[in-house]
């Protein structure tokens, strides 16, 4: 088998048998690399079905999130290389247009499914009309239960039974394996779902719609409400079908037997308008250990095929998160106005203690990180302290929320803002590299952006003291640096940077000499590149910023005064924190008077690797901030 075209001469057996080797498969491949097992695991079935029925990749699939297609990227051509997911110059961990003709749509944030293949089904439906040698081509799109949670997948199923006819060949599979939202599953549904997706039963309801509309208009609407409900009854798919959607199903989406018999008679059927197969599946279906503890499974290191046994890093440092994590709760347990929120990720940001701990002020409010920042909101007009902690590449889809509902009414809401900077397995998509940009651009907002473990005790600390306003706290992926850590962290000044080494005795523009200003954890490279500078017999003055807005614009005049090249550097993009030092430097005139070199990550993506590989890659290590400082000076 090397293309999904071999699947679809193979019988429901052969096809069983497919499943099995292609599940043992991504296991292996996976215990080689880490990545996302669970939920490969639970939709390898519906993998082989897909592919089985559709004329992929002329028709389309669209895994929502990505997370879930390692099995469709064996089955597409990958095989030989799907032991390089994640790695250096290997395959993605998403879907990726890029990759492959059978990835349609690149996708490693949830919620964008459905979205994207009605507009490939409108898009379809469009080229057939102005060219009838073109084929319309069927669009699947495959989204979790956690996904559909987003408000983003309710506004494409609102606006699918409006978008003409092109949105008749959308089929939307609802892969549910968490969520209660579903009757048990068994023999009666099975055979309801197969009826009802028979061209038998679609033509006798598009009979029954056209003798309904010959009614008068109260008793033709009292028909179809009849026909909705008496579905919804036997299957729950009521709210679906309210949006537009001919719901079927649950149907076992580990039964070949039901979903290829199923998948056929939605492909083939004519003018069914768009439809919602509602699948049940099992995270790590097939492997035992991921299917008896599915959330340590989601995401995997690498691991013992036979035991489970995850790899473990050796002891070392606490995590940036444990240590935010750490100090939220113990000051939540001295003022009860502390609230915590995150958007379905309680554990990678780590409130999960939180919750143990005080679970009526914890919210996990799904995937919607635009309504947890405007509940976040709603909660500080009333006097609490709400914590809304979010991945920096997440709380991207909340910006309007940010602006309208937290900043413009100055609201005092606390952005904890996990994996800032670059992240390094999970790529350009999960990469917090433009946070300091879109936040630093509104006023009022102030930004924090701790250089170390215990930088970062101090500005959760800061963030619970603070209520002017809206305060923003950055912190990357991965673990400190090992420094002792006291019991409570210590409240900062607002806007106030520290020198952390002086040049010495030279001052004054005439001496010359080296500044460098650093925002963020890359203040370890810039003390690497000092202790380089100093080899050379130029020690430069490092200092921590501390807060990229308001700036420290004593000491950013302070050291450009009094030194002829002065670098910043941050682990964000073009536009950000040296953006805001060179304009403060320009309308003070300061700009004219000193070297000024701002070191930011470069105006591109950069691929999936390790941390450190990623920022030697985009020029922000010790070696590169000497080279720039010597450059500089000449």
């Amino acid at each position: 088998m090397t293309t999904p075209r071999d699947l679809r001469n193979l019988s429901v057996d052969q096809l069983r048998q497919l499943a099995e080797e292609l599940r043992a498969e991504t296991v292996d491949a996976v215990s080689t690399t880490g990545g996302h097992l669970g939920a490969s695991l639970g939709v390898v079935e519906l993998t082989v079905a897909l592919h089985a029925v559709f004329d992929t990749p002329d028709d389309r699939i669209i895994w929502d999130v990505g997370h879930q297609a390692y099995p469709h990227k064996i089955l597409t051509g990958r095989r030989e290389r799907v032991r390089t997911l994640r790695q250096p110059g290997g395959l993605s961990g998403f879907t990726r247009r890029s990759e492959s003709e059978y990835d349609p749509f690149g996708a490693a944030h949830s919620s964008t499914s459905i979205s994207a293949g009605l507009g490939m089904a409108v898009a379809h439906h469009l080229r057939a009309e102005h060219d009838p040698a073109y084929r319309e081509r069927n669009v699947v799109a495959v989204i979790g239960d956690g996904s559909i949670s987003a408000g983003m997948a309710y506004e494409a199923m609102n606006n699918a039974s409006v978008a003409g006819p092109g949105a008749g060949r959308l089929i939307v599979v609802l892969n549910d394996n968490e969520m209660s939202i579903a009757p048990p599953v068994g023999a009666m549904s099975n055979y309801l779902s197969r009826l009802m997706s028979s061209r038998q039963f679609l033509g006798l309801r598009d009979l029954a719609g056209k003798v309904a509309r010959r009614l008068p208009e109260r008793l033709e609407r009292t028909a179809k409400k009849a026909e909705e409900y008496a579905r919804g009854m036997i299957t729950g798919g009521t709210l679906f079908e309210e949006l537009g959607f001919y719901y079927v199903g649950p149907v076992d989406g580990h039964d070949l037997n039901q979903l290829v018999p199923i998948l056929r008679n939605l492909r083939d059927a004519d003018d069914k308008g768009p439809i919602l197969l509602h699948i049940i599946t099992e995270k790590g279906r097939g492997y035992r250990p991921a299917e008896s503890a599915g959330d340590k499974y989601h995401a995997v290191a690498k691991f013992n095929v036979v035991t489970g046994e995850q790899s473990k890093a050796p002891p070392g440092p606490p995590s940036y998160t444990s240590v935010f994590s750490r100090e939220l709760t113990r000051r939540a347990k001295q003022d009860d106005s502390i609230v915590a929120i995150t958007a379905a990720m309680p554990s990678g940001t780590g409130l999960d203690a939180f919750a143990r701990a005080y679970p009526d002020r914890f919210f996990d409010v799904g995937i919607a990180e635009q309504h947890a920042v405007t509940f976040a909101a709603g909660m500080a007009t009333e006097g609490l302290r709400p914590f809304c902690a979010i991945y920096s590449t997440f709380l991207q889809r909340a910006y309007d929320q940010v602006m309208h509902d937290v900043v413009l009414q100055n609201l005092p809401v606390r952005f904890a803002i996990d994996r800032a900077g670059l992240v390094g397995a999970d790529g350009a998509t999960h990469a917090g590299s433009f946070d300091i940009n879109y936040l630093g651009c509104l006023p009022g907002m102030t930004i924090m952006a701790p250089s170390d473990e215990l930088e970062l005790l101090h500005m959760t600390a800061t963030a619970c003291a603070f209520d002017q306003g809206p305060i923003a706290l950055r912190y990357p992926r991965g673990n400190g640096l090992g420094l002792a850590l006291p019991e409570e962290g210590t409240v900062l000044e607002i806007g106030l940077g520290r020198i952390i080494r002086e040049m010495g005795r030279q001052s004054g523009r005439e001496k010359g000499g080296i500044a460098i200003l650093s925002l963020g954890t890359r203040l370890a490279e810039v003390l690497k590149a000092a202790d380089m500078l100093a080899a050379q017999g130029l020690a430069p003055t490092v200092a921590d910023a501390r807060f990229a807005k308001p700036l420290d614009t004593a000491l950013i005049e302070n050291l450009a005064r009094n030194h002829a090249v002065l670098v910043t550097i941050e682990e964000g993009a073009e536009g950000g924190f040296g953006a805001y030092v060179m304009h403060h430097l320009a309308r003070t005139g300061l700009l004219d008077s000193v070297r000024f070199r701002p070191m930011t990550l470069p105006d591109r993506f950069i691929d999936h690797n390790t941390q450190d590989a990623q920022y030697r890659e985009a020029g922000l290590d010790a070696t590169a901030i000497a080279a720039t400082a010597l450059h500089a000076l000449g």
